[in-house]
């Protein structure tokens, strides 16, 4: 039997939410330490600081400006996030930060549906907290439409369609059920950053699914 998407009277405007996440971030951010800024986050070889100066990028971006910003790295996306945190890291954590509270209740984005704006914070915000030991508790909704747009996203586009393709994801927190195959079960938020290459995140879930997302 196929699996089913609940959609349960999520709100049609994603701005609110990720100005939340945005300002949840950034109080958590206020108090860090210079050693746990510079502390290896969960997004490659990024720093804690590196990603928080890669989300005032996304927070800048534009619809002409992400074609600008390509065109100078030669149409590499990985060399395009390079350099975007390159120019908005700044010379200290508190410059950053100042930075990013400058930008926090923007609403410009690129030429992309409005939830991967969604995504960007909660998974970066994951690619902070956790190695630093910090939890948040996110609204369900933040979480699940971040889950569904990754899950119906192609690999291509940041997205993990292709890889779920042959399993089924069962939040255990939350009435959301996609896929049909092989369940990998857990948390909505594990099962978030766990199909957005976030190995750490498989010790959290459960199934014989689990094996097709290492």
């Amino acid at each position: 039997m196929a699996g089913r998407i609940c959609h349960t009277g999520f709100m049609n405007d994603v701005w609110p939410i990720v100005h939340a996440e945005r300002a949840a971030l950034i109080d958590d951010l206020t108090d860090l330490t210079d050693d746990q800024w510079d502390h290896p986050s969960l997004c490659g070889d990024w720093t804690v600081h590196d990603v928080a100066a890669h989300l005032i990028n996304n927070a800048k971006t534009t619809r002409l400006g992400i074609v600008r910003n390509m065109a100078r790295a030669r149409f590499n996306f990985d060399r395009q996030n390079a350099q975007g945190v390159e120019r908005e890291r700044g010379a200290t954590p508190r410059q950053t930060l100042a930075r990013l509270q400058q930008v926090a209740t923007r609403t410009s984005t690129p030429p992309a549906p409005l939830d991967s704006r969604l995504v960007e914070e909660v998974v970066h915000g994951e690619d902070i907290r956790r190695p630093l030991g910090i939890n948040r508790i996110y609204p369900s909704e933040a979480v699940v439409r971040s889950l569904r747009y990754q899950a119906r996203t192609p690999v291509s586009l940041g997205g993990a369609k292709q890889l779920i393709d042959s399993v089924q994801l069962r939040a255990t927190d939350a009435d959301v059920s996609i896929g049909d195959g092989p369940e990998v079960c857990g948390p909505a938020l594990s099962l978030l950053m766990a199909i957005s290459g976030r190995k750490s995140a498989l010790g959290d879930l459960d199934g014989p699914g689990v094996s097709a997302l290492t």
